[in-house]
């Protein structure tokens, strides 16, 4: 197998830090965005270090402006269920609330980053999304700790670190596994603003994102086969794209990915654009069980389209129009080499922010690269291959003698099964044959029935020979086929193993009245809220159907700003045609059920009248 002639390549000799910089992204930020990859060593003596015990009470370790990297890994004695963390932010009065709140317009005005929604996102979803939401937003009155003026204290603090050393900083980790050489990029922010600053689900203090890049060797050289970004709702093989896919994966001058950061979020995106993300409530098992019953009548009896009318939509912005950080681009990377012995990384499992003791933990903050928040290892980190379901992918250069091994072990086994089939079957033909001579002779019923139990296993095992030898004979085939087309130099679609794509939303496609649908939108919620208190206050006898009513009008109106009015009809009659449907069998049931067991028995003794009449 040649090394292909676009890709670039390095000797394999070449130094870890080297074979980063080789590689290294470029990240490209939205306009607006607070917060940019940082070093954790500045970030670590702006805070202080703190224990959550397990009976609720928090104990100051280290005072604010006296943390290092050293003091953050001193072995401290724990008891079972506390927490270790850093604050960021330490608590704020009302009027310092008040004071960086205010800071932060003016810093915004100096340094003339705007961020304009474009199309809101409760826009783009439906009124009963924007129901849930309404009730997830008021969720965080009783478990958000992560305030819009922490935010804004944090923005101020990470902008007073840039202007004393404005570096954008990326650690960096080689490894080697399974014949791949994997090159990690993680970027640390001092806080997380998806919430506070571009409307997304959370908000807490630092963030760690990552990608990886996947080098393979032939020839001394290594050449990149796949990158793997870190992103929302997407795991294991949806992670990756192969290098030769130009049209997913973008590069600048061919060594260097480009990433679309997610706004706030940092998520890692491989095209420019706005995401919808979408987030599930915790429902009970049976609610969520029957959620999915339902839709499978409704996708699959009543062939409509799939809907989740109970998730909250959410807009991850990565229009890359923002600051741009990398090679070639006005801002250029610093990097560190990381591993297991850098004490930081291995020796402190706690916190890198605030513990908000969020109970669904979106307002937590994260552990460092090696960890999860628990303290247990990360599996990006430990299993790097897994991550983006590439345990199961050998390296290029492997490829073509693991086929050639799997033809080899495939055809000796074909071989086997020639002789033992047939073998097999006159030794059941012969047992066969045996049965047949007892039968008539009472005396040797007992042998009979053993017989018959062993002829029943052994025309199990002919059967299965028989499958296994049809079975190779397709994967021979196919083995070869494949075995042909790598040793042409042909490459696969570089999209096989991508189940759910990650596809940003087509700009092209607006709503029908856009300002007009932005608005409804935002005041539908209290709108209906208003509605439905006033029917309780003034017309309680008639709540249930002017509710209905009135629920029916709203879908209807948000149909026609959507420009989805016909399809929403549509989907409106197919629903109360199914509530008429229970409500009929509810008041009817017997006279159902008789009609339905006459017809029946008609059905059934014609059938038979005939059948005997023949």
């Amino acid at each position: 197998m040649a090394l292909p002639s676009d890709r670039p390549s390095v000797p394999f000799t070449t130094s870890d830090l080297d074979l980063l910089r080789k590689f290294e992204p470029v990240a490209c930020y939205t306009r607006g965005e607070q917060f940019f990859p940082t070093d954790v060593e500045h970030y670590v003596r702006e805070c202080s270090l703190w224990e959550h015990h397990p009976d609720g009470h928090d104990e100051l370790l280290v005072r604010q402006g006296e943390v290092t990297l050293e003091k953050l890994v001193e072995p401290r004695t724990a008891e079972f269920g506390s927490v270790r963390f850093l604050r960021f932010v330490e608590s704020l009065s009302l009027a310092e609330s008040a004071q960086v709140l205010t800071d932060q317009v003016r810093l915004r005005r100096q340094l003339g980053e705007y961020f304009h929604a474009g199309i809101g996102r409760l826009a783009r979803g439906g009124i009963l999304p924007r129901l849930v939401d309404g009730l997830f937003s008021l969720s965080f009155l009783l478990r958000g700790k992560v305030s819009a003026a922490t935010a804004a204290a944090a923005e101020l603090d990470y902008n007073g670190i840039l202007s004393e050393d404005r570096k954008y900083t990326y650690y960096g980790r080689v490894t080697r596994q399974g014949g791949w050489t994997i090159l990690q990029y993680w970027f640390f922010f001092c806080f997380n603003s998806w919430r506070s600053g571009f409307h997304g689900v959370n908000d807490h203090e630092s963030d760690w994102e990552m990608i990886t890049i996947y080098l393979y060797e032939q020839d001394g050289q290594l050449t990149p086969e796949w990158a793997a970004y870190a992103s929302h709702d997407f795991k294991g093989d949806d992670l990756r794209r192969r290098w030769d896919d130009h049209e997913e994966l973008k590069k600048a001058e061919e060594s260097h990915p480009l990433i679309f950061a997610g706004a706030g979020s940092h998520a890692s995106y491989f095209r420019m654009g706005e995401y919808q993300a979408e987030v599930n409530p915790p429902f009970a098992g049976w609610f969520s069980g029957l959620l999915n019953a339902l839709n499978k009548i409704w996708t699959g009896t009543l062939g409509q389209q799939p809907i989740n009318p109970f998730h909250i939509p959410f807009v991850d912005f990565a229009r890359g129009d923002g600051l741009r950080i990398g090679p070639g681009e006005s801002q250029t990377w610093s990097p560190v080499l990381i591993d297991e012995s850098t004490p930081w990384v291995g020796k402190y499992r706690g916190m890198w922010g605030l513990f908000a003791r969020d109970p669904i933990s979106g307002e937590n903050a994260p552990a460092g690269p090696m960890y999860n928040r628990d303290g247990s290892p990360r599996g990006s980190w430990y299993d790097p291959l897994g991550f983006a379901g590439l345990d199961k992918v050998p390296p290029p250069p492997q490829m073509e003698s693991l086929l050639s091994n799997n033809i080899n072990q495939v055809s000796q086994r074909q071989q086997e099964l020639d002789i033992l089939v047939p073998q097999k079957s006159t030794e059941l033909q012969k047992e066969g044959a045996r049965q047949k001579a007892m039968e008539g002779n009472p005396h040797m019923a007992k042998q009979y029935v053993a017989l018959e139990k062993g002829i029943n296993n052994l025309s199990a095992e002919v059967r299965a020979l028989r499958r296994e030898q049809s079975e190779n004979t397709a994967l021979l085939q196919g083995l070869n086929r494949r075995l042909e087309l790598i040793r042409a130099g042909d490459q696969d679609n570089s999209r096989a193993h991508i189940h759910d794509l990650a596809v940003p939303d087509d700009p092209t496609q607006v709503l029908r009245f856009d300002r007009a649908a932005e608005t409804w939108a935002a005041v539908s919620l209290s709108l209906l809220l208003f509605v439905v208190a006033s029917l309780i206050f003034f017309a309680p006898g008639y709540l249930w159907a002017s509710l209905a009513v009135i629920l029916i009008l709203f879908v209807v109106l948000e149909s026609i700003l959507r420009g989805a009015f016909v399809p929403t009809v549509g989907r409106v009659t197919l629903i109360l045609a199914m509530i008429s449907a229970v409500i009929l069998f509810l008041h009817f049931w017997k006279a159902i059920i008789v009609v339905a067991l006459l017809t029946m028995g008609i059905s059934l003794m014609y059938h038979r009248l005939r059948e005997l009449a023949g």
